[in-house]
């Protein structure tokens, strides 16, 4: 597993890093048979020490943690115990998974934009339609099926995941619904 450990502002040491390397990638092998990639990042806040872990899976599928203590070392302990938690919550779905799919997930590349809303607030400017696009850039969307896309969207804790459909190749989206449960949207289903 290859493994990018940095820190904002703060100095990362050699007994730190191997510490992480260490800890992490054992906790990851019982678990996931497969990793890619784990990007630590460590930061303050305030009096605190945050401990940022994103986990990419050869499955496509992306797991992600966060933790906070006084002390960095037990910043990252308890970081790497949610992720150890969330996979061991994902266990049996990850392996059902990984044993149906021989091939990494595919990726198709999209455009993705981040929009910033105008200050105006005359009658004219709420009718105008070209809002200024603060950021471009691309992004990938999944070829997954619905029950890969939703356990997706539940390590990566994201409201929405946008992903191409494995079945019928058209593009599909889950999200999570106010009420708590997961929505889906078909548009190839719409009557």
């Amino acid at each position: 597993m290859r493994y990018q450990i940095s820190g904002k502002q703060i100095d990362i040491g050699e007994a730190l890093q191997t510490h992480v390397k260490t800890e992490l990638g054992a906790s990851v092998a019982k678990y996931a048979g497969r990793p890619t990639e784990a990007v630590v990042v460590f930061s303050r806040s305030g009096h605190e020490h945050v401990c940022e872990t994103t986990i990419h899976l050869s499955t496509g599928l992306t797991a992600q943690a966060k933790g906070h203590a006084s002390e960095i070392y037990a910043a990252f302990d308890s970081c790497c115990e949610k992720m150890d938690k969330q996979l061991r919550r994902y266990k049996r779905r990850l392996k059902d998974h990984q044993r149906d799919r021989v091939e990494p997930v595919e990726l198709s590349a999209a455009g993705s934009y981040i929009l910033a809303p105008t200050e105006e607030t005359d009658e004219s400017a709420l009718n105008h339609d070209n809002p200024v696009i603060v950021a471009e850039m691309e992004t990938g969307i999944p070829s997954l099926s619905v029950g890969e896309a939703v356990m997706q969207m539940e390590l990566a804790h994201a409201p929405v995941l946008v992903f191409r459909n494995e079945k019928h190749s058209g593009i599909n989206v889950v999200y999570r619904r106010e009420d708590g449960n997961i929505g889906w949207i078909d548009p190839r289903h719409t009557g």
